[in-house]
């Protein structure tokens, strides 16, 4: 493949995701890391893309589809009745870890009133019990990516691999009968280092995640104790989900947008 032809496919899968590892590219494009890590040197001299700790981002990005604030407008009525009914499930005293999730971050809305640990890499999580005297916030380390409100790479990924939490509440891109799946591989790896630290694991996804598959496989149905969503999920696909065993927690459909 030539050079010019390895620099249009970098960038066009930049646009898509908008961050991704040189390990990600590599296989995108079938080259070693080195040569990856080359191309985008090469690239962030014409001011496109930035090299970032592990991987690159777009520096101008197609939309505002990826930044936080845009992503937590879809589905808003949704995502507050699944936080709702997500923090009826979490005890006091308990530790909790929260992913980046916009719907997770709903969950944490509604914390308030317990007495918890929360362990993230989110900024918007940590920002909102910044300074919360009931709630202790342990926040990761690693790389500050501003537009999704998240810190990733390398120390956030061993940050978790030492955490211990009773419970980890986490989002996806999508579920189908063959487990969740996510978008961005640095996510994936640090999702995967807080489901090992968990001793139970709850998925916040609303209706428009089930039936899809995103990019990249996290984990399979064993790995999952409980899922929430709101009224609007398929119900084959509920029942299905709980004939692997699953508990399926189906936020009231009077608590979205008061009523449909």
């Amino acid at each position: 493949m030539r050079v010019e032809e390895r620099h249009q496919r970098i960038e066009s899968h930049l646009q898509q995701v908008e961050f991704a590892s040189l390990e990600e590219l590599a296989k995108q494009l079938g080259v070693s890391v080195s040569t990856v890590r080359r191309d985008v040197t090469n690239l962030e001299g014409f001011g496109n893309i930035r090299r970032t700790h592990g991987g690159a981002r777009l520096l101008i990005p197609r939309s505002d589809e990826f930044t936080f604030s845009s992503r937590d407008a879809h589905q808003l009525d949704e995502k507050e009745a699944i936080g709702r009914a997500c923090a009826e499930l979490i005890g006091g005293h308990q530790s909790v870890i929260m992913d980046a999730g916009t719907t997770v971050y709903h969950v944490a809305r509604h914390l308030e009133g317990k007495a918890v640990q929360l362990l993230t890499n989110s900024l918007p999580v940590a920002n909102l019990y910044a300074a919360a005297s009931r709630i202790e916030v342990v926040v990761s380390g690693g790389v500050i990516y501003p537009r999704l409100g998240v810190m990733v790479g390398p120390l956030a990924v061993e940050a978790f691999s030492r955490m211990h939490s009773d419970v980890a509440i986490m989002s996806g891109g999508g579920i189908t009968l063959e487990g969740i799946t996510n978008s961005h591989v640095l996510l994936i790896d640090i999702q995967r280092a807080m489901l090992q630290a968990a001793g139970k694991v709850i998925f916040c996804l609303d209706h428009t995640k089930f039936g899809r598959r995103s990019m990249s496989f996290l984990c399979g149905l064993e790995e999952i104790d409980i899922i929430v969503t709101d009224s609007a999920a398929p119900a084959d696909l509920v029942a299905a989900l709980r004939d692997q065993g699953l508990e399926v927690v189906v936020a009231p459909a009077a608590a979205v947008g008061g009523g449909q």
